[in-house]
């Protein structure tokens, strides 16, 4: 937590509007103030480029200068920083861009303290939902025994996936977070690469170790994998296996088969949880009928201990421009 929270700041803010079509917004704690502004201005200077719009620092407010339409949008946009400053200590730029954009405006500025319960508090930073469907997905995570969700990149499935597992692992509900995926696309057939069976496979789970290091320092999640608290493994693997008091993610569950994800989903053990992510748009299996993805979705989403949730390109979060590109090639399948 940072030491922003712990100072109890005071985090209240009003908006005074004037007749030129300029809205003043005031801080009342000047630290809260600085933050959203950013050294240098960057952050007013971001918001300024995006809105095409005129924005100044002057005291303990900031004055915005536009149409009526344009001065809202910031002003939820600030709103929403704020609340980003509060419960990260940081504003990256990311967060500048998804201020402005219009579900996060809808559902992140207007219900932020619906969101507040969604909030996921890892070592390194506050992990907050920013979609309904997250929200969806978070609570998912928490109260069901399957999760089976599939969408495009950048959704956050294996990120808020991730983020959960490791705070259930901190708070001792679990044991171990085991981290699976399809090796190999074509057939998990490693034999052709060098080195031992880590170094083989390491390159394919990737992604994994980056949203742990993402989430705890890289050499306490070094430790927690030495000692088996994560494991982080091949999909082949799992077979035979009985997983209890555990966290078990399959990614990339586009590229495995119905047999495999059966098998990884009837290793379920007592005090477990499981979840299959992937993308049904990204199959690399050579025949795309053999992907278990969605027939998994379709045998299994009655089944009042499962959640299947669909996630599609307004739920994108890692960068504004892919959500563009997601819809446009799921427009041009539908042509």
């Amino acid at each position: 937590m940072s030491s922003l929270i712990k100072k109890n700041i005071d985090t209240s803010i009003k908006f005074v509007y004037s007749e030129n079509n300029s809205l003043s917004v005031i801080f009342h704690d000047n630290d809260l103030l600085m933050g959203v502004v950013g050294e240098f201005n960057k952050n007013l200077k971001e918001l300024e480029k995006i809105t095409q719009s005129n924005l100044y620092s002057r005291g303990n407010s900031i004055l915005i200068k536009s149409n009526p339409q344009t001065n809202e949008i910031i002003k939820n946009a600030i709103q929403f920083l704020a609340n980003q400053f509060i419960n990260n200590g940081s504003i990256e730029n990311k967060d500048i861009v998804s201020s402005i954009d219009k579900f996060m405006i809808d559902e992140k500025i207007n219900n932020s303290k619906k969101n507040i319960e969604y909030i996921i508090r890892t070592p390194k930073k506050s992990v907050i939902p920013r979609s309904e469907k997250q929200k969806n997905y978070v609570r998912a995570l928490k109260e069901s025994d399957i999760i089976i969700s599939a969408g495009p990149a950048g959704t956050g499935k294996t990120f808020l996936a991730v983020a959960v597992g490791l705070t259930m692992l901190l708070e001792k509900k679990i044991e171990k977070i085991i981290l699976s995926r399809p090796a190999v696309e074509a057939g998990e057939r490693l034999g052709f690469l060098p080195g031992d069976m880590r170094e083989k496979v390491d390159p394919y789970l990737r992604p994994l170790y980056d949203s742990l290091y993402d989430l705890l320092d890289y050499e306490k999640i070094q430790k927690k994998i030495e000692v088996g608290d994560i494991e982080i493994a091949p999909i082949a693997f799992m077979r035979g296996r009985t997983l209890k008091n555990s966290f078990a993610i399959l990614d990339e569950a586009q590229n495995a088969t119905d047999t495999q994800i059966k098998m990884f989903l009837t290793r379920i053990g007592e005090n477990s949880k499981i979840v299959i992510n992937g993308d049904p748009s990204q199959i690399d299996l050579p025949n795309k009928s053999l992907s278990g993805l969605n027939r998994s979705k379709k045998l299994l989403g009655h089944l009042k201990e499962i959640s299947v949730i669909d996630f599609d390109h307004s739920d994108v979060v890692r960068h504004p421009l892919i959500s563009k590109i997601v819809k446009a090639y799921s427009d041009k399948n539908t042509d």
